[in-house]
Parts: C-alpha cells; structure tokens; sequence
C-alpha cells in the first residue's frame, strides 16, 4: 500500500471540501468543484477503499460493534481546520465524520473521521475530545 499517495489524495479531497464548504448554492463555480470532488471520491473509493474498509471493520469491532461500516468517504469531514504544528501541514476535522455509539462514552456524542497529513481515524468524543484510533502504516 502507497500510504503516501493515499495521504496525497486524501488531502486533495479536503481540499476540494474546503474549497467547497467556502461557497453557496449560487455560485458560478459550485457546480464544478461538487463534480471535482466527486470525481477525487470516486478515484479514492476505487484505489483505497477495500483497504479502508478492512481498517474500518477492524475500528467499528474494536470500537462500535453495533453500527455499520460505511463507504471511507462517509468518515471524511465536511471541513477541516489546516495548521501548521512543529513546521508541518496537520489538518483537524472542523465538522462531519460518521456517529457512532462506543461503549466507552456511552453518554457523549462520538465520531469517526478520516483525516489526512497523516492519514488517521479520529475518534472524536463530544465537542473539545479526540483520540487516534489508527493511523496509516
């Protein structure tokens, strides 16, 4: 597996999901970045998925046996916050993921999200709480 070229696309699709969530309905350019991001889902579901779904299969019966594995592109975010930490590109999930119910924070709203530099799923648990689940090797 290319972890790198994985990594590369899947920061291309947040990319084109920022770009995105930055315009409505009416503009010009909406309808052309929607089919752009399509397009670069596709190419990921195609290229990475089965492997993702492996992974994912193994998260949801670690995690959260009760709900289902999705397609990876249900786990990506609506947007992502870029930073830069220790002179290094790192992107946090803003919004979006996938609900899910863990038995660990059976009281707290949970998520899993897809996020990339590196490729990682994110638990994330309420509003101000996260953890790595399992990061690209």
């Amino acid at each position: 597996m290319d972890i790198e070229a994985l990594d590369q696309i899947l920061v291309k699709i947040v990319e084109k999901k920022n770009t995105l969530s930055t315009l409505n309905y009416n503009d010009k350019d909406y309808d052309q970045v929607e089919e752009e991001l399509h397009d670069l889902e596709d190419d990921f579901v195609e290229e990475y998925g089965e492997y993702l779904e492996d992974v994912l299969a193994d998260i949801h019966d670690e995690l959260c046996p009760d709900n289902d594995v999705l397609l990876p592109i249900a786990y990506l975010a609506n947007k992502y916050v870029k930073q830069e930490e220790n002179g290094q590109v790192v992107y946090h999930a803003a919004d979006g993921g996938v609900l899910v119910d863990v038995d660990e924070y059976p009281d707290k709203l949970t998520r899993l999200v897809l996020v990339p530099k590196p490729t990682r799923l994110m638990l994330q648990i309420g509003r101000t709480q996260e953890e790595q689940v399992w990061i690209a090797k």
